[in-house]
């Protein structure tokens, strides 16, 4: 029973075929898929998903990207959004130095305000940190110091980085990208990070693992993820396949479950 634990099916480049690949998700295994939306445009889309589909659950966000707008979301909107009960997380938000779309400073605050947001309703969140990991853990502790916890999306860093979100509470999630040849760094931290506190996610449409690469990225393609995972921790498939449900169960579903 395979997770995808982060993709966009709420995306365009779905539109066309969305059902057909949500069938052939289920048909491959998948247990559970998480599809974050990550702009306004977008969330109406990811509560017909989730509510089309048993398995599917959803998280809203505002981006770093496109953080300017987060100002144009007022409050009431985003509770009644994140109240539905498949909303599970809230999410992506966070900085994105590299590409730097929208002004870091306007970055930091839009992060900052959803930190305090996710915190006061109750919600894990998703983060997006790139070329930001000192600037992501400074805000993290000044704006979400006892929330719900959450995970590291896309990890891109290397293990003293993943030491520091893993000691605030956070999961690290692991992307296609682990099954790339140029991929040593990231291999280390799947060495590193304990097993329960461990994620995988295709991030589809993106970051299309090597079998497939060149090809969109869908999200039952996470199981190839999850065998090189599986491979560097030196334990099953199967194995890792539990921990993965486990680690998703515990950091998203615990409340609905219950």
């Amino acid at each position: 029973m395979f997770v995808d634990s982060h993709c966009h099916l709420e995306l365009e480049d779905f539109d066309i075929d969305r059902d057909e690949i949500v069938f052939q998700a289920k048909n491959e295994g998948l247990k559970y898929i998480l599809t974050v939306g990550t702009e306004k445009r977008y969330f109406d889309k990811v509560l017909e998903i989730i509510y089309k589909y048993d398995f599917i659950f959803g998280a809203i966000g505002v981006h770093p990207h496109s953080s300017v707008h987060w100002k144009e979301l007022s409050l009431n909107e985003m509770e009644e959004l994140v109240s539905h009960k498949k909303i599970v997380a809230y999410g992506e938000i966070g900085l994105d130095f590299y590409k730097n779309y929208s002004p870091p400073s306007v970055q930091k605050e839009a992060f900052f305000s959803q930190l305090e947001f996710a915190k006061a309703q109750g919600k894990p969140v998703i983060v997006h940190t790139r070329s930001s990991a000192s600037e992501t853990i400074d805000i993290i502790d000044a704006a979400f110091k006892g929330g719900k916890g959450g995970v590291i999306h896309c990890f891109s860093y290397g293990k003293e980085e993943a030491k520091r979100f893993l000691d605030r509470g956070f999961y690290i999630s692991i992307p296609g990208i682990v099954t790339y040849r140029k991929n040593g760094s990231l291999v280390d931290v799947v060495r590193y990070v304990p097993l329960n506190r461990l994620l995988v996610e295709t991030d589809a449409p993106f970051l299309t693992p090597s079998p497939k690469k060149g090809k969109r990225n869908l999200p039952y393609y996470v199981k190839y993820t999850l065998e090189k995972v599986a491979q560097i921790k030196r334990i099953s498939v199967l194995d890792m396949s539990q921990v993965v449900l486990n680690n998703f169960r515990n950091l998203f579903l615990k409340e609905i479950e219950t």
